[in-house]
């Protein structure tokens, strides 16, 4: 375990972590949302801090990141569990129901990563798969060493992280992939247990401390596919920067969601043309075969 990083102590022993926008008060013995910061004797940990359940060396557009030294490769590494509970989830098996699969990692410290890194020839670092803001500490302590060695930052991230984590994190992040899954409040209380306004801060956050940014939807049928939410999300990017990539992905049933159809390609075409109309530079359609 290592003591977490971004929390307070309050009385009877309970904490608040204020790691994400959750800002979780938890009991002793409890744990926050994401189910791997535990509160000890009035004191939090991470769990999961250089228990890597995944790492691979990926394009760097796998990511996706299209703008940032395209090309390249990313090593990226995960651990497990998420402070959202998305029920399309595609990498529902680290990132849900954590505590099971814990002790199944041993630790590999952070300069182990850096090394692997450098020598598989990858310029950058990826903090993906699962959600990074739940690893935060063993992120941290790895992107201040891939920063000494000439390797940039990436997080492919939720966007729920806290002011202060972003303001921590900022001046080793390079770049950062956030998923703009809705632009409904209700959308994100019903499918992600979250909320829709912070990730709409971070991601103006993120730009204004200089982190290259690129944004994903997960278009899912049913959920998020109108042309008035697409057209809503559209604008806001713009309102950022115009010149913020769109990436929109292609949904395939997952976890939860079986039920639901795939999306056709006409939506994400739709998509697509409502962003360029938008006045976005830059759009993507992804996770979907012969665009």
């Amino acid at each position: 375990m290592k003591e977490a990083m971004f929390y307070e102590k309050l009385a009877d022993q309970k904490v608040h972590c204020y790691l994400c926008a959750h800002h979780c008060q938890i009991n002793p013995e409890g744990f926050g949302i994401c189910q791997v910061r535990q509160n000890k004797d009035g004191n939090l940990y991470s769990l999961i801090y250089a228990r890597v359940a995944a790492a691979n060396i990926d394009p760097i557009e796998k990511k996706p990141l299209y703008h940032f030294h395209p090309g390249s490769f990313a090593y990226s590494i995960a651990t497990l569990g998420c402070n959202f509970k998305c029920g399309f989830c595609q990498n529902w098996q680290i990132s849900q129901d954590p505590q099971k699969s814990i002790s199944l990692y041993n630790p590999i410290e952070p300069q182990e990563v850096v090394n692997s890194a450098k020598s598989s020839n990858c310029l950058s670092i990826a903090y993906t798969y699962n959600e990074p803001t739940v690893f935060f500490e063993y992120a941290y302590d790895v992107a201040r060493l891939a920063r000494i060695a000439g390797l940039f930052n990436i997080f492919v991230t939720n966007g729920y992280m806290s002011k202060e984590a972003i303001i921590k994190i900022a001046p080793y992040l390079d770049a950062a992939n956030v998923d703009l899954k809705s632009f409904r409040q209700e959308f994100y209380q019903r499918n992600c247990k979250a909320q829709l306004t912070p990730v709409l801060n971070s991601i103006k956050l993120l730009k204004e401390f200089g982190v290259w940014v690129e944004v994903t939807t997960l278009v899912i049928p049913g959920e998020n596919d109108s042309e008035a939410e697409l057209t809503d999300i559209a604008k806001f990017i713009y309102s950022v920067d115009r010149d913020i990539p769109w990436h929109i992905s292609g949904f395939h049933p997952d976890y939860k969601f079986i039920d639901h159809k795939p999306t056709n390609l006409e939506t994400l075409k739709k998509a697509k043309a409502i962003g360029e109309a938008s006045g976005l530079g830059h759009v993507y359609l992804g996770n979907v075969v012969n665009v």
